[in-house]
């Protein structure tokens, strides 16, 4: 069967080499899953933009344990050529997967069918398996991840000095969306299990209260948020397939009758909230090379506690040393990086009005009640009237189940 199989070609651009990255950062991003994913069912091709490339210069350094054949854009396949690299092609078929985020979840679809054993690999696509399924034009998670932060790291390695002071809008943009509430699907358990334990956490606390009251946090010392251990452990229990404890499963009745209303937000744990997801790869060699390139000029990254507190978290993932390890990157040690010298802290409210304004439709409530309620506000009330034939019948058994709003899909 394994004969039967068509061989798939995985292309990807080539420009540079810069440290332990390989230049664009798709390309980067796209090795770093391979590597997580433990996967070498694609044949991979580097295309250099140049022509004076030397096959040792990649091979040797970054590709890891991945056999990488360097070929030239005229021998690309056809359909590829006019194509944006990263892109997967069927050997000898006319169909051609382009994009970073439709090749990184067709790696990830891949991996699974080849190894059902692997559901950690497929949980990474994270619930309903829609994670960056949504195109960078209509979606602005998909955009900052798979476009935006790429590209606004990549120019920030490349400029002069007196050019990259300033911390890019789109890192910035990022550190805000890191602080924002998580929304997960069936999230009402999970606040009501945060919600007993902010209130069993209180009650111990308060005989030493004024003695926690007089300590304050050192210079360049950046804390964990106090209730994101709950987060911690239930995001890690969905990682490695376990159960959550028992003892946190038990409510008290008060917190049973708690208004959803009132629950305490979860707080975020990875890119996308509380699991490990595609995005965090995505991420991932991104602000690594950022955070390399700010510890280099000596800067203090303070204005970014969200980001150095992810960036920390995503090393406890199992696999993801070991993937950087083969990509030889060397993921930096967060303590080290934010002992640089002080400086002056960057307002956020220097990211761009139109991300300020892309930002605005995070916080949208969907669904009909709200909608309807807002309408109605602003005096706006549908008026409904009788339909014009009453009598009208469909029979939905004489028509394919796939049609009928009780059966289809």
């Amino acid at each position: 069967m394994k004969d039967s199989v068509a061989e798939e070609h995985l292309y990807l651009a080539f420009s540079h080499q810069y440290r332990d990255s390989i230049f664009p950062l798709h390309t980067s991003i796209s090795l770093f899953l391979l590597s997580y994913c433990d996967c070498k069912l694609f044949k991979v091709f580097l295309v250099p933009t140049g022509e004076d490339v030397g096959d040792q210069c990649v091979t040797k350094n970054l590709a890891g344990d991945l056999e990488v054949h360097l070929i030239s854009r005229c021998q690309l396949p056809v359909v590829v050529q006019s194509c944006s690299l990263p892109a997967v092609v069927v050997k000898d078929d006319k169909f051609c997967r382009a994009g970073l985020s439709v090749v990184l979840r067709h790696i990830i679809q891949k991996t699974f069918e080849a190894d059902p054993s692997k559901k950690d690999v497929l949980e990474l696509l994270g619930f309903k398996k829609t994670c960056l399924k949504a195109c960078a034009e209509v979606s602005q998670w998909t955009r900052l991840c798979e476009i935006s932060i790429p590209l606004a790291v990549e120019r920030f390695l490349t400029a002069s000095p007196e050019h990259c002071q300033a911390i890019p809008p789109d890192i910035l943009l990022l550190e805000r969306k890191l602080g924002e509430p998580v929304r997960v699907h069936n999230d009402d358990k999970i606040r009501r299990q945060k919600l007993q334990q902010q209130k069993a956490s209180a009650k111990a606390a308060v005989p030493v209260l004024g003695k926690e009251a007089t300590e304050e946090a050192k210079p360049g010392e950046v804390r964990e948020h106090p209730s994101s251990s709950l987060e911690l452990s239930v995001a890690f229990s969905k990682l490695l397939a376990q159960e959550a404890p028992d003892a946190i499963n038990r409510e008290a009745p008060h917190i049973r009758r708690t208004k959803t209303s009132d629950l305490p937000l979860l707080d975020h744990v990875f890119a996308e909230g509380l699991y490990f997801t595609v995005a965090d790869l995505v991420l991932l060699p991104c602000i690594h090379q950022f955070l390399v390139s700010s510890k280099k000029q000596g800067k203090n990254l303070l204005n970014l506690p969200l980001i150095s507190s992810w960036y920390r978290r995503v090393q406890e993932v199992p696999g993801v040393k070991k993937a950087a390890g083969k990509c030889n990157m060397e993921l930096l040690q967060l303590p080290e990086l934010m002992s640089a010298p002080e400086e002056q802290l960057q307002d956020s409210s220097s990211v761009p009005d139109e991300l300020e304004e892309d930002n605005e439709d995070s916080h949208f409530i969907g669904g009909p009640r709200p909608t309807i309620t807002k309408l109605m506000e602003n005096g706006i009330e549908a008026k409904f009237s009788p339909h014009p034939c009453p009598s009208w019948t469909l029979d939905w058994t004489s028509l394919p189940s796939a049609v009928s709003p009780g059966e289809g899909e």
